[in-house]
């Protein structure tokens, strides 16, 4: 796995990439791709840093893992491309959007249009084996993906991270509270979005805190 990451990215993380842990990693995930089937594609990897570099990051969204079926990751969190049947967790994003903005619900579940806005979709493991929800934790992606927040988190201003569930709420202590808008609530999964998701109005709270600031809000 040769790390081709968007360049402004490469250059921050620098260090990272010669670490001990990221050389394991990336021999780990060679001898994954080479033997089992892994998603997203090789190429795909490190999608989200391609279409959102550094400087135009105004908020992010923190999944946990790629979607393991067949043809739904392509390296943004809770994307999918065009064409593949909404996953349980987008639709109820796009519940919520409506709910929150009263936006129809889109044809399509590819979000490269908000990357495109400075939204970076992240998942805190960035590869998974097919059919095997969390087969790639624990193996160096957390500790990458911890770098990159605590980047964001250093050398930006006003940025609004989303963090839904538990896990994501995890990296809240990297963040500044004087600096950044933390917004939390359930993950939109089916089994938590009723707690709290559905109803949480975070992309109108991220809209104005992005106005409140002097920034371009999120066309969602």
């Amino acid at each position: 796995m040769d790390v081709k990451i968007e360049e402004s990215w490469r250059n921050i993380l620098s260090k990272e990439f010669s670490k001990p842990y990221f050389k394991d990693l990336v021999e780990f995930i060679r001898q994954e791709y080479q033997n089992q089937l892994i998603y997203p594609k090789g190429k795909e990897i490190f999608n989200a840093f391609a279409y959102c570099p550094l400087d135009k990051v105004k908020v992010v969204i923190l999944g946990q893992d790629p979607y393991h079926g067949p043809g739904q990751a392509h390296g943004l969190s809770f994307s999918v491309r065009e064409g593949v049947r909404f996953p349980p967790s987008l639709l109820n994003i796009f519940k919520e959007i409506n709910r929150d903005l009263d936006q129809s619900i889109p044809s399509h579940g590819n979000l490269e249009r908000w990357a495109h806005q400075g939204v970076l979709l992240l998942n805190a493991t960035l590869t998974v084996r097919a059919h095997q929800a969390g087969s790639h934790q624990n193996k160096g992606w957390e500790e990458f993906t911890d770098a990159v927040i605590k980047v964001i988190a250093e050398e930006k201003d006003n940025v609004v991270f989303l963090l839904w569930g538990a896990y994501a709420r995890k990296k809240a202590a990297f963040i500044s509270d004087n600096k950044h808008l933390k917004l939390y609530a359930p993950h939109p999964s089916p089994l938590s979005a009723h707690r709290g998701f559905l109803g949480c109005s975070h992309f109108s709270k991220t809209n104005e805190y992005l106005r409140e600031k002097g920034l371009t809000e999120i066309s969602w």
